[in-house]
């Protein structure tokens, strides 16, 4: 199996985009205006204490305030026990007490354990980690920890022997199921590249002034190097000279046998254009997709749970009806596990396959499910056929969904439906605009959009970037929020079809 990582970088966000021979199985989006800030690191100031709630409320810089519950304070950061006040009073589980602990004004380190929702603030704990590709760093701990996934006894003695020889005694480390298998060398390698993160962290800690994100755990760059980009990989393509510069800094302290993967795509047109990427993305949002043999899956996101159907389309099979509908199945679970971490679905996902009479068909495409699934970097859990023909899986949410990166609400019906988001239309028409320059250098264009494109245009200026072409925008009204057209200012023909992907 060949697989490649192709990351195209924009000013406004930066798209990762996973292949497995040819075949798009992941996509990751970080737009400027839509950070993850979850694992992040921050030094805040306590704003408010509040003993009835047993919590206090922290300004993080955020919009709103973060959520700190007594539950969740740890004392490695905490000026109050610097001073020499004993410990007892936390310990005492208390959480009236949470005033004699936290005051406002006070400076804390919280890292983000659930990001903001709607009107909630983000919920912060003391307990501070950073996460890395095969462990796990905890400063002012001392305890190793191995993940209950690396079953074997020697093997997780031979790792707590490595790691009693590499890490300072004040530092506390879990082994990721990663880390199974991994050398002396790459164990040392990555340990000495957190504690020098680490170290960066502290100075931030010691001399910034709050509130301030001191980590930033959720980057690109970190998600790439840390869970991505392995010794699987065989090679990671990026269009832009600083990124790669950065990754093979990062790489270098630890998987310096992967620096030499790293490329800097150069060529003309779009970099998920050469690649076959963008096309791959518009179909994304389709409920329908179509099986090789012919036959299709019908995907159905509602608010508390993802339904799947599947059907024999035109596929008829050459045998009897049990090979057909099996067929279909098996390659319904491999498109299945493909689609889940394409999409990002999470929760509870209902498959309603075929039903097959043979046990021995229900355990094939069972297993097929299964085999594929643990390809997914998302913890599942499969439930097999219950009484109604019912597969049921459970999913964790590695991030937001496509469609809520994609996506916004629609206007026009009170949010039962959703609609491609104002920013995406702009990279988009970015994009586009981006092909067409090499062909139309110097020349004036007219692109028509709708009036909320045209608005969150003129409130976010900068989200067209500056090109060789002459652009003019106008509103058309008779178009969908999503659509846009493009026309040659010398003679008015439309030219949107000429450079779309």
């Amino acid at each position: 199996m060949r697989n490649e990582i192709i990351v195209n970088v924009h000013p406004l966000e930066k798209r990762l985009a996973m292949l497995e021979n040819s075949k798009l199985v992941e996509l990751i989006i970080e737009k400027k205006d839509n950070e993850n800030v979850v694992n992040n690191i921050y030094k805040g100031i306590v704003k408010d204490v509040l003993p009835g709630m047993g919590a206090a409320f922290i300004d993080i810089g955020l919009d709103r305030t973060a959520f700190l519950h007594y539950s969740d304070i740890v004392g490695d950061f905490l000026e109050y026990f610097d001073q020499g006040t004993p410990e007892k009073l936390y310990k005492e589980h208390d959480s009236s007490k949470i005033g004699d602990v936290l005051k406002p004004g006070q400076e804390i380190i919280v890292q983000v354990q659930k990001g903001p929702i709607n009107k909630k603030g983000a919920r912060m704990t003391g307990r501070i980690s950073l996460p890395g590709k095969f462990l796990v760093f905890f400063p002012n701990q001392k305890k190793v920890a191995i993940s209950r996934k690396i079953t074997n006894q020697n093997e997780r003695n031979r790792i707590r022997t490595i790691l009693k020889d590499v890490k300072d005694k004040n530092v506390g480390l879990i082994v990721r199921t990663e880390g199974e298998g991994c050398t002396k060398e790459e164990l040392e390698a990555e340990y000495k590249a957190m504690a020098k993160t680490w170290r960066l962290i502290e100075k931030q800690i010691k001399h910034a002034k709050p509130p301030l994100c001191v980590f930033e755990e959720n980057d690109l760059a970190n998600v790439l190097i840390r869970d991505l980009f392995s010794a699987h990989v065989d090679h990671l393509v990026i269009d832009d000279k600083n990124f790669v510069k950065h990754i093979k800094a990062q790489l270098q302290d630890i998987s310096p046998e992967l620096v030499d993967r790293v490329e800097l795509y150069q060529e003309d047109s779009p970099i998920f254009d050469a690649y076959g990427i963008e096309k791959k993305i518009e179909t994304i949002f389709h409920s329908k997709i179509y099986l090789p043999s012919g036959g299709n899956i019908v995907i159905e996101q509602t608010e508390a749970m993802v339904v799947i159907d599947i059907n024999t389309g035109s596929f008829t099979g050459n045998k009897n009806y049990e090979q057909t509908v099996k067929k279909t199945n098996i390659e319904s679970a491999v498109e299945i596990a493909r689609q889940l971490r394409l999409r990002d679905l999470s929760g509870i996902v209902v498959v309603d396959f075929i039903d097959m009479k043979e046990d021995s068909s229900r355990d094939e495409v069972m297993q097929t499910l299964r085999r594929e699934l643990k390809k997914d970097r998302a913890k599942t859990k499969i439930y097999s056929f219950g009484p109604l023909g019912l597969v049921q899986i459970t999913r964790k949410r590695v991030r937001n969904s496509l469609m809520l990166s994609y996506s916004e609400q629609c206007p026009q019906c009170f949010g039962t439906g959703r609609i491609v988001s104002r920013d995406a239309v702009m990279m988009r028409i970015n994009r586009w605009v981006s092909r067409a320059e090499y062909f139309m250098e110097n020349e004036k264009i007219k692109i028509k959009v709708h009036t909320n494109v045209r608005k969150y245009l003129l409130d976010n200026p900068t989200a067209l970037r500056s090109y060789k072409l002459r652009v003019d925008f106008e509103t058309d009204d008779s178009l969908r929020p999503d659509e846009f057209k493009v026309y040659r200012m010398s003679d008015g023909v439309e030219i949107t079809e000429e450079y779309n992907a």
